[in-house]
């Protein structure tokens, strides 16, 4: 049996473990250089109606991005949340979701 994994197999190998594949898009700054980021999630929060919002992960970073996150028939827009009061309300519901995810 591999010891690595538990498998079955009876010999040893090089067992990748699978995680879960992270969708990315690439965001262009404002000064047109681009930013891979994966896309941890896009949440409603409660006291903005109407709105939704999406966390954003750089691929090289480790800073989450938070942005106030729209469909439209040309795909999706990105646009920065501009209220402070908005800004920590997103922040505080995104860490509620992420600790909740990670216990």
């Amino acid at each position: 049996m591999c010891d690595k994994c538990g498998c079955g197999h009876d010999h040893d190998h090089d067992h990748v473990h699978e995680e879960m594949e992270m969708e990315t898009l690439t965001l262009t700054l404002d000064d047109d250089t681009e930013m891979e980021c994966g896309i941890l999630g896009v949440f409603a929060v409660d006291g903005i109606e109407g709105k939704e919002y999406i966390a954003l992960l750089p691929l090289e970073d480790e800073t989450v991005l938070l942005y106030e996150y729209k469909e439209n028939e040309d795909g999706i827009e990105l646009l920065n949340i501009e209220s402070d009061d908005d800004f920590e309300k997103v922040s505080n519901t995104f860490y509620d979701l992420f600790e909740d995810e990670e216990e």
